[in-house]
């Protein structure tokens, strides 16, 4: 057996960051695009963007810098609040999944 779990983080009790959230955004940062890391994760594009705008609005800051098409075909960037939540989030996940596997083995 092994521990699994979903982590998400809400405010006033809309969900603003989750694991899913937090590998959409990694995602546009590797692909440089919505529509790449809507391709990556298997979701359509108005999902992404639409959860893109939600954790925007709800934590008051823009997370994604976006140029429309022209010669080079647009694309979009994280912005450094986007990195910088990245980051933390990635690594409060990881320290609750220690925690988690501990208690597993002291428990089970």
């Amino acid at each position: 057996m092994q521990p699994k779990f979903n982590l998400w983080l809400e405010i006033e009790g809309e969900v603003v960051l989750s694991i899913w959230r937090v590998e959409l955004l990694r995602a546009i940062g590797e692909t440089g695009s919505i529509s790449g890391a809507a391709a990556r994760l298997h979701v359509h594009y108005r999902t992404a963007w639409q959860k893109i705008h939600e954790m925007e609005s709800r934590l008051g800051v823009k997370l994604v810098e976006t140029q429309t098409g022209g010669r080079r075909g647009g694309g979009a960037s994280l912005t450094p609040a986007a990195l910088d939540y990245v980051a933390k989030f990635t690594r409060y996940a990881a320290e609750v999944e220690q925690v988690a596997n501990k208690l597993h083995q002291d428990i089970f």
